[in-house]
């Protein structure tokens, strides 16, 4: 059974946003281990590489799914002038969230997450298990495509130290 994902923005003010950074992905494959590399560097930076597991796991996921199924079947795959799929990450004092942004204006589906035998279709499956919330929401204005993000709990400092 499929499941339409929910749509909404990340319960967290933008203009509250202490650090930031996204990267362009290029339309191939080898992006995910690109996004996995700067979001390991940005994470270390940020000095939250606690959460490097969790968080890996769904950019990659959320990066795979836009390189899979939101990008046009006649997407150049090497050397676009302006790569189709960006990541973004934003940091609170106690949120973290994921974004990929893509061309595309369709609404990810969640597939049945009883179906483990099917060999892919598991993706948003894993985002919702290791994030603490996620969503989607469409593009404003003159920009088409959408943003699908997750949202992960940081610990706070004070709990840290525990």
């Amino acid at each position: 059974m499929l499941e339409p994902l929910r749509q909404g923005l990340p319960p967290l003010d933008p203009a509250a946003v202490s650090s930031a950074a996204s990267c362009a992905l290029p339309a191939r494959f080898e992006a995910v281990r690109e996004a996995r590399q700067f979001t390991r560097r940005t994470l270390d930076q940020w000095e939250i590489g606690d959460r490097f597991d969790d968080v890996c796991l769904v950019v990659s996921e959320l990066v795979t799914n836009a390189l899979r199924h939101a990008l046009p079947a006649d997407t150049p795959r090497a050397g676009e002038q302006d790569p189709p799929v960006r990541l973004h990450l934003m940091r609170w004092t106690t949120r973290l969230v994921c974004a990929v942004r893509d061309p595309s204006n369709e609404s990810p589906v969640a597939r049945d997450s009883e179906d483990f035998s099917a060999e892919s279709g598991r993706g948003l499956f894993l985002v919702e298990s290791f994030a603490d919330g996620w969503g989607w929401h469409p593009l404003a204005g003159r920009l088409s495509g959408k943003v699908v993000w997750a949202l992960f709990r940081l610990p706070t400092a004070g709990a840290a130290a525990e």
